[in-house]
């Protein structure tokens, strides 16, 4: 049997390597349209920053040293331009010829290709996209010069802010835009990435949401961006705008697709026999709503890629779904995670979400180098069935959002993980993790025993009406009514029983044992202010 692959990064050579160890008697061949193949395209802003030194760190595999490893013919700099199903026939240009490869069954795995908006300016000198070795050489290169000393990045989303992290490393001024309300946008839930915002520009980064580009300005190079809001100088520009599937050659043909991306179902076959597809050029299905999405992502192209070798070879192999994982480092060395639904998304899908955000220590809080994690977690308000998690750290929050992953995927309860037996010592985390933790609030919050305003309704000014009561050790919060905490043994002289009252304190703890004692003496209409003066800042 014959196989054909098209496209050999991260899809296409790990379905090559696979399907070749579980037959090797298989003839499997790559088309790759590059010259790098098997390269990390996730590591591509770390080597602009020069965390990576060399551009050989980038490289897992070169075409020779990936052949020899595995068995697979590689052919690079061929370009895939049509394909003919009936015959069963693919054809693509190398060396500015075009040629012919017939197949058995044929996997397409050519990725994605980064989105260029339709302004002008996009042609000159200093400005780039950030999809392969070579774009990440150009850049690093272009940022060195002496006369660079400022960069916009077009795109709030994981790569542009990556790409912000390490030109700012570079020491380069750097600004970042987007026209969305906020960065992250779709990943985190507006007042998470709100946070993180504030973090950013802390660190110092200009971010610019709501922001769109109109042109890029200069003469014979990159000078500046004009935007709706007016212009920012710039020596150069970075689009890192997303990516759209690279499945233009399959305009016209009979295969199924959806906005470009082709459909697939559980083990990757295509509407197509014999055609299967995984990477970024291919849709995925959710595993909490089972609707078609698109996760263009290193991790999903692995696991499907892998799974789709495992089903032509005739094995029992199938792909339940993406849950939406990605974690990201950003400037400040604040780190970010995320899993499954956003509060948004899930409202959008029609289902009935409660949340809460907590902050917690992410280790022992007498242990050099603690910290803390904001975490937000998400659950179906009916049946406890937890849906999406976020979190910031300077910490592991890839633990965090790796446990959250297993409550999504396996559609696990809030109240499952009262009793895990998670590992603890004081450098690695606390006694009850921190997700455990995050889990007996939320379903403290379900059942009705910690009544709450959200940092996202307190951003909709819905404390408009209640009392601030400040809750901190000592006096913090101008104009609220201090309340000592340890003293609270029964009626706080002052408050009044059914009066509107805002508990706030630093992280939401001790608003919480406030709370507690004030029900039991009969106040009715407390609210804790989640996530405390860490999340919020001073209420004013």
């Amino acid at each position: 049997m014959k196989v054909l692959v098209l496209g050999g990064v991260a899809a296409g050579t790990k379905a090559a390597a696979k399907l070749k160890r579980e037959d090797r008697s298989m003839e499997i061949r790559i088309l790759a349209k590059g010259n790098d193949i098997s390269y990390a395209g996730c590591g591509l802003p770390y080597y602009i920053g020069h965390m990576i030194e060399d551009r050989e760190g980038l490289i897992v595999n070169t075409p020779a040293s990936y052949s020899a490893l595995t068995g697979v013919d590689v052919v690079t700099g061929a370009e895939a331009t049509g394909v003919d199903f009936a015959s069963r026939k693919v054809s693509y240009i190398k060396d500015g010829k075009l040629h012919e490869e017939g197949y058995d069954k044929l996997i397409i795995a050519t990725g994605a290709e980064s989105i260029v908006p339709p302004v002008e300016g996009t042609g000159l000198d200093g400005v780039f996209t950030v999809r392969t070795p070579d774009d990440a050489q150009a850049i690093r290169s272009y940022a060195g010069r002496d006369d660079v000393r400022s960069a916009v990045i077009v795109g709030a989303g994981f790569i542009g802010l990556e790409v912000a992290e390490n030109l700012m490393a570079d020491g380069l001024d750097v600004a970042v835009m987007d026209m969305a309300p906020s960065i992250m946008p779709n990943a985190f839930d507006a007042e998470m990435a709100l946070w993180a915002r504030k973090q950013i520009v802390e660190a110092g980064v200009r971010v610019m949401p709501s922001t769109r580009l109109e042109a890029i300005v200069g003469t014979g190079r990159a000078e500046g961006v004009k935007t709706d809001k007016g212009m920012v100088p710039a020596d150069m520009v970075v689009l890192a705008l997303g990516v759209r599937p690279a499945t233009s050659f399959l305009a016209g043909t009979s295969i199924e697709m959806e906005k470009g991306a082709i459909v697939v179902g559980p083990d990757m076959a295509t509407s197509v026999d014999d055609v299967y597809a995984a990477g970024d050029c291919a849709l995925v299905t959710s595993r909490i709503t089972g609707r078609r999405m698109y996760s263009a992502m290193g991790s999903t192209a692995n696991i499907t890629a892998r799974i789709l070798a495992r089903a032509i070879a005739g094995k029992d192999a199938s792909y339940p779904g993406a849950a939406g994982t990605g974690v990201v480092r950003l400037p400040g060395g604040l780190n970010a995670g995320r899993t499954g639904l956003t509060e948004e998304a899930a409202v959008r899908e029609g289902l009935d979400p409660v949340s809460v955000v907590a902050v917690t220590d992410d280790k022992a809080h007498y242990y050099e180098g603690s910290s803390y994690f904001i975490m937000k977690l998400i659950a179906e308000r009916k049946t406890h069935r937890i849906l999406g998690f976020q979190a910031f750290g300077s910490g592991n929050v890839d633990k965090m959002t790796d446990i959250a992953v297993i409550a999504v995927s396996k559609g696990m309860k809030v109240e499952e993980f009262d009793a895990m037996d998670f590992s603890y010592a004081p450098p690695f985390s606390t006694a009850i993790s921190p997700f455990v933790h995050i889990c007996n609030v939320l379903g403290n919050k379900i059942r009705g025993e910690f009544e709450t305003m959200s940092p996202a309704e307190y951003l909709e000014t819905k404390a408009f009406g209640y009392r601030i009561v400040d809750v901190m050790p000592k006096k913090t919060i101008p104009g609220a009514f201090w309340v000592d905490l340890g003293k609270v043994d029964g009626p706080v002289e002052g408050l009044g029983r059914d009066e509107k009252l805002l508990l706030v304190c630093a992280r939401g703890k001790r608003g919480y044992f406030l709370q507690n004692r004030l029900k039991h003496y009969g106040y009715t209409h407390t609210k804790v202010l989640e996530g405390g003066m860490t999340v919020n800042g001073i209420p004013g």
